[in-house]
């Protein structure tokens, strides 16, 4: 099968696409625990970027989970899968020109190093929502915790499944420390400092 496809090159260019929008373009990774706050901030960065007049589209691993990855459940060989799709997305929306912003737990350092090396250099920025366990079971947005504490859902990461935390993110956003706009701040900071979005926007 794959001998019969042929890669076909884009008339326009990721080059061209980025001078057009006046802004770079990567992944910026949002791993963590659920309840850690990934969505909150995907979005919370999002929304600063369009007020800005960068392109940017959030990846909510629940919402994929509705539609593209649907099929999938959370036994380690489909989280695998879970976060590759999500990639392949993502990396489209790179050579779009964009900005993609992905939630999704992704507890497996393998599978956020696969990703990272399907883009090209300093076009994966991997941001560890970081909250301990403890913290997370207390705010418990979507009573999973308590579901999965009373065996209700199996495989569920830092209860009965495990989360491998990031060795050297490109950043570490602290929600029990930080608020939300100290966050955003941040991020919109180091992609300032690594020119993907012009300085003073």
């Amino acid at each position: 099968m794959k001998q019969s496809i042929v890669w076909h090159e884009a008339a326009v260019t990721r080059g061209e696409r980025r001078r057009k929008n006046g802004h770079g373009s990567a992944v910026l990774w949002f791993t963590g625990l659920s309840g850690s706050g990934k969505s909150t901030l995907a979005n919370a960065v999002d929304r600063y970027l369009s007020r800005l007049g960068v392109n940017s589209y959030v990846l909510d691993g629940d919402n994929i989970r509705h539609g593209l990855n649907r099929d999938l459940g959370f036994a380690e060989a489909d989280r695998k899968e879970n976060i590759r799709r999500i990639g392949e997305v993502a990396k489209l929306f790179v050579d779009s020109g964009q900005f993609a912003l992905t939630a999704s737990i992704s507890p497996y350092r393998k599978d956020r190093e696969t990703v990272r090396r399907m883009l090209g250099e300093g076009e994966f920025l991997e941001i560890y929502v970081k909250c301990s366990l403890d913290e997370c079971q207390r705010r418990d947005p979507k009573g999973l915790y308590q579901k999965a504490v009373r065996g209700e859902i199996p495989q569920f990461t830092g209860i009965s499944a495990p989360y491998e935390e990031p060795v050297s993110p490109e950043l570490v956003l602290d929600t029990e420390r930080w608020s939300v706009d100290a966050s955003v701040d941040r991020m919109v900071g180091l992609l300032m400092e690594r020119n993907l979005i012009p300085r003073g926007g």
